[in-house]
């Protein structure tokens, strides 16, 4: 199990039990299982991704666990974390994922 430092953005093992893992939300909080979003989510907000994607990263949610509980194909969450780590919360909203898709298809294309 992972427990993070919220100032140095570590982490560290620990044998506690799950409930009391933690890493750091994507706004700067202390982030639990309990804080994600619930599996049924239909309408996806910018910020919620982004929670999904700091749980894995912070190795609350393994990326095959998040896929599976939210219903995701990897390649969309993929997506999530390629978008947030280049633009930012604001890659993640419905219309710019697909602004930033066609602009990183075209980057490949053309060696950019």
């Amino acid at each position: 199990m992972v427990k993070h430092d919220a100032q140095s953005g570590t982490g560290t093992m620990s044998t506690r039990p799950e409930s009391k893992m933690w890493a750091v939300g994507a706004l700067g909080q202390k982030l639990t299982l309990d804080d994600l979003p619930a599996s049924g989510v239909t309408r996806w907000y910018p910020r919620l991704k982004a929670e999904v994607v700091a749980a894995v990263d912070g190795g609350l949610l393994t990326d095959e666990e998040a896929c599976r509980r939210y219903g995701l194909t990897f390649e969309e969450f993929t997506g999530w974390k390629l978008g947030l780590g280049r633009a930012g919360l604001k890659a993640l909203r419905a219309t710019c994922v697909q602004q930033y898709r066609a602009k990183y298809r075209r980057d490949q294309q053309y060696g950019g």
